[in-house]
């Protein structure tokens, strides 16, 4: 059964900054791309950003360039997503996903794998 388990979620205030992981099991997603999505209340669910399955290829949503960082571990089967200089419009909950079609994608319906969501809370 193929799994992905996000972590690191947690209140913080503006300014601050989080790492959330993502651990995979049941399969290996070293070749696949992988994405961080996030849903804030009334809100659909949107990228954050995307990385390809080398890490050489990368996306951000406009609002976190140069605050979020996308990152992965293939030997761990794990990614993360730094995120530093967190504002309250951060607030939302954080889902990784992982997709095995080949290629990147910038939307939900493209990703085959989710997570459960981690919470991340930014005060003012």
């Amino acid at each position: 059964q193929v799994q992905l388990v996000e972590s690191g979620g947690g209140v913080v205030q503006a300014g601050g900054s989080l790492r959330l992981s993502c651990a995979a099991s049941g399969r290996t997603f070293s070749r696949d791309s992988m994405g961080w999505f996030r849903q804030a209340p009334g809100k659909e669910r949107e990228v954050v950003a995307v990385v390809n399955w080398n890490g050489y290829s990368r996306y951000y949503l406009d609002s976190v360039k140069g605050r979020f960082t996308i990152s992965r571990d293939n030997t761990q089967n794990t990614w993360y997503l730094q995120m530093n200089s967190l504002k309250p419009e951060d607030t939302a909950v954080y889902y990784c996903a992982a997709r095995t079609r080949g290629g990147l994608a910038y939307v939900s319906s493209e990703y085959d794998y989710w997570g459960q969501g981690t919470q991340v809370t930014v005060s003012s």
